[in-house]
């Protein structure tokens, strides 16, 4: 049974010192795998407390926890947007309660992002690759290079094939990708290795703030990317894109072809959690997804995901580069 909001306001006082509540109201919905509430305090703040109610929702927020304290002051100032604070935790049961500040700004919608929006998240995007990956290893978060990136997407898809439920014309799509060396020739940087839309705060079309740091590390930037091409019309995934190379360069020229490719594994990840479940439901959902992504990629069957022709970096972009990467290991 979900927790009300008055018990979890009754646990945020427990978590924070001298915590004066005035006002508790619900937060995030019901009959997810957390609780959650908004709670408001008498001296004006806004906290949010969530209590884990499944295994691996407690898992997720034990990582978010280190990822939060890894991101230091000094490193949130490199950021145009706000990061969440931990501010006391409590325990329930066999989990526990933590208690944030609450960040301002709406939810997003995948499909109802603006130009300006997909803009700003762009940006938001390229704030986080350009972060120094000295703190996250400092932080003992992992740090995955282009043939474990490689790796791990050839993985994916050889159980995709041992399931025989994907259609062949993907596999072949997917196997050509992974076969194109080109692809894969990237440098790492700071990801979030999370982000959806449900991780993006925003105020009148601008990114406030990013939830959801439980997978920070260092990996592909193309992973921070991948949910963007969910969205209805192609240009949502272009304006983010675009905004993204005017911060980062473009120096990383098959950044879209990997993040097509990892926007169409989600797909494998659902039809895997069905198997591994035991849901029918889930399978069958699965299957019709790949099955109109088969259609929708079909016209692009002799055209595979494949290394984009662009011109030879030039001075510029490789001086930026270079750059980046003393300023990475700094």
């Amino acid at each position: 049974m979900a927790r009300t909001p008055l018990t979890l306001a009754a646990l945020a006082t427990a978590a924070v010192a001298d915590l004066d509540v005035v006002a508790a109201s619900g937060y995030g919905g019901t009959g997810g795998s957390v609780d959650s509430a908004l709670i408001t305090a008498r001296d004006g703040r806004r906290l949010i407390i969530r209590v884990p109610r499944t295994a691996a929702s407690e898992s997720e927020q034990s990582a978010d926890l280190v990822a939060l304290r890894a991101l230091s002051a000094g490193i949130r100032t490199r950021l145009p947007f706000a990061v969440t604070n931990p501010l006391g935790q409590v325990p329930v049961g066999e989990t526990r309660g933590i208690v944030y500040d609450f960040l301002p700004g709406g939810k997003t919608g995948l499909n109802t992002i603006t130009p300006e929006l997909a803009a700003s998240i762009g940006r938001a995007v390229a704030a986080i690759h350009g972060l120094p990956t000295s703190f996250v290893a400092d932080a003992g978060l992992p740090s995955l290079g282009a043939i474990e990136c490689l790796r791990a997407s050839v993985s994916l898809i050889d159980r995709a094939t041992a399931t025989g439920l994907v259609p062949s014309a993907l596999i072949s799509r997917w196997e050509h990708a992974t076969e194109e060396s080109t692809i894969w020739q990237f440098q790492p940087t700071v990801i979030n290795g999370a982000l959806s839309a449900s991780s993006i705060l925003s105020e009148r079309d601008q990114v406030t703030g990013v939830l959801g740091w439980q997978e920070l590390r260092v990996g592909d930037p193309a992973r921070d990317l991948a949910w963007l091409f969910g969205a209805r019309g192609e240009w949502v995934a272009e304006n983010a894109l675009e905004a993204y190379t005017r911060v980062r360069g473009s120096i990383d020229r098959q950044v879209r072809q990997r993040a097509t490719l990892y926007a169409e594994l989600e797909l494998v990840k659902w039809l895997l959690h069905g198997t591994q479940t035991r849901s029918t439901e889930i399978v069958d959902d699965a299957v019709n997804l790949l099955s109109a992504l088969a259609d929708r990629v079909h016209s692009d069957i002799m055209n595979p995901i494949g290394p984009a022709t662009m011109p030879t970096a030039t001075v510029d972009e490789v001086e930026s580069l270079l750059q980046r990467s003393e300023r990475a290991a700094g």
